[in-house]
């Protein structure tokens, strides 16, 4: 017997919902008695879980179970108690029926033994899941109302302030209040995010730390650059709520003076979302998404300063950014020439034969490797299709003129189902065996097309530029102790640079 309840309201009570549950399908059972029906002693009660989804402690130990064969048929109050997502129970009903479990819902009269039992409990929770969606609609109108109103919705309690259990608002938390207009008062000091930061870091200042309904505290982690900025623009300090782009008088009470906010979010602004550091360019960065900090192992991310009319780029690490300078030993490097140098690593890899052809070798390994797991799946394909086939014509020969023909013809219906899903899928394989083998070329193809590297890399535009790198190149590593730089080369990238620099070529000389 399997029960559920949605929220936890209620579950205190001596006799709750889950037990009125329960009391319907022991009768039910008792009903059945001469069927030599028994009613296992485990309680497969899921309270305040949400059945839109099976991560449900309950469910969990019925399908484990199910699955060593301890369950014969699965007896439910109504159909959404199970489930009340359409795929989650398709799934389900696979293995109960895999398993040979029946499923029964005492308030609906059916059960999974008959075809007419399995199309009403189809259509059932089709309505099941409609409701559910209509649920969600109102849930998120009723937030948005709530938040027009001015009044607490609910999410992640910020610092400064407590959620009053009794009546569902912010209260102010006098100590956290007086932290929060520290915090602004340093950021208007120093006029940047950073050395906030590392002024928190130093008092041991951390994020809001709460505890949930069900007992586990959350939260209470040190504040970063963006943690940062998300405080320091958060309008609920001066007394207002946020819904989407819309801000709102709120009920609960200002802790930060608005005068001191509208200053704070003016030198946001004059500085940009990084607090006055160096933010990245949308253009001209060849190394985006490929550049790595070696000792900790973070991403670069792209950056400039600005002297008179001139820019200058550079690359920074991402811990060093967040955490401070003294995290890392890579702070940050000049683009120009870390870009120079893995352009110079291309190049070379068209002049040197010696390493055009080791490259060559990587890229028919993968190559090769994927051809092998498409042509094996390929296979295991064909020989499901084949034993689909041979069921298909077997059960055919079994249906009835005039008879019960249900069960033959709904397993038929799911096998022709099948087979016609991985017909297409066996297309798609054959399809993708024939690119990767059309993505290969040989080494003069390669020499030739990589000699005109010179020449074409000049004529491209910088978001080309950055896109044939990225083609070739996996991964670039800095490391800032040494001023090292390694670049790691994507093996299978070397066939369709070359294709695309032909072509390439090709155009500009036909213009």
């Amino acid at each position: 017997m399997y029960t559920r309840k949605s929220t936890e309201e209620g579950l205190e009570q001596e006799f709750n919902s889950l037990d009125a549950q329960r009391e319907a399908g022991e009768a039910y059972v008792r009903s059945q008695a001469g069927e030599g029906w028994a009613l296992l002693p485990d309680r497969y009660d899921d309270g305040g879980f949400t059945g839109g989804n099976t991560d449900r402690p309950a469910l969990r130990r019925l399908m484990a179970d199910i699955g060593e064969g301890r369950v014969d048929c699965v007896v439910v109050y109504k159909v959404d108690r199970l489930s009340r997502s359409l795929l989650d129970f398709a799934q389900m009903m696979r293995t109960f029926e895999d398993r040979q479990v029946s499923f029964v819902s005492v308030t609906q009269q059916f059960n999974t033994g008959t075809s007419m039992g399995r199309l009403v409990l189809n259509v059932l929770l089709s309505f099941a899941q409609f409701e559910r969606e209509i649920i969600s609609e109102r849930t998120r109108d009723k937030i948005a109302a709530t938040r027009r109103k001015g009044k607490w919705a609910g999410g992640h309690p910020v610092l400064g302030y407590d959620v009053d259990p009794n009546g569902y608002r912010l209260v102010v938390n006098t100590d956290e209040a007086e932290r929060v207009r520290a915090i602004f008062a340093l950021y208007l000091e120093h006029q940047a995010l950073l050395p906030v930061v590392k002024e928190l870091a130093a008092r041991g200042w951390a994020g809001k730390r709460w505890a949930t309904r069900r007992g586990p505290e959350r939260g209470g982690e040190p504040l970063t650059r963006t943690s940062l900025y998300r405080l320091l623009t958060n309008p609920v300090y001066v007394g207002k709520v946020r819904y989407k782009d819309e801000v709102h008088d709120g009920e609960h009470p200002a802790i930060v003076d608005p005068g001191v906010f509208s200053r704070t979010g003016a030198l946001l602004r004059r500085n940009g979302a990084t607090g006055g550091a160096p933010v990245r360019g949308a253009f001209g960065s060849l190394l985006k998404g490929l550049l790595r900090c070696t000792p900790c192992g973070c991403a670069m991310s792209p950056t400039h300063t600005t002297k008179g009319a001139r820019r200058y780029r550079y690359y920074a690490c991402v811990a060093a950014q967040n955490k401070g300078r003294a995290t890392c030993p890579t702070k940050a490097v000049p683009a120009e020439p870390v870009e120079q140098f893995v352009v110079d690593q291309v190049r070379a890899v068209g002049r040197d034969p010696a390493v055009l052809r080791g490259v060559l070798d990587q890229a028919r390994a993968v190559h090769a490797e994927r051809t092998a797991e498409l042509e094996t799946e390929e296979r295991g394909l064909a020989k499901d299709l084949s034993a689909w086939h041979r069921e298909a014509t077997r059960l055919s020969v079994q249906l009835k003129p005039g008879g019960d023909n249900g069960g033959v013809v709904g397993r038929l219906a799911e096998l022709h189902e099948r087979i016609g899903t991985v017909e297409g899928r066996v297309k798609q394989v054959r399809d993708q065996i024939k690119s990767v083998a059309g993505q290969l070329v040989d080494e003069d193809q390669a020499t030739r097309a990589l000699a005109a590297f010179d020449p074409v890399w000049g004529t491209l535009t910088p978001r080309e530029q950055a896109r044939v790198v990225g083609l070739l190149v996996e991964t670039v590593g800095f490391d800032g102790r040494t001023g090292a730089v390694a670049v790691t080369f994507r093996p299978a990238g070397v066939t369709t640079l070359a294709r695309e620099l032909t072509q390439h070529a090709h155009e500009e000389d036909v213009a």
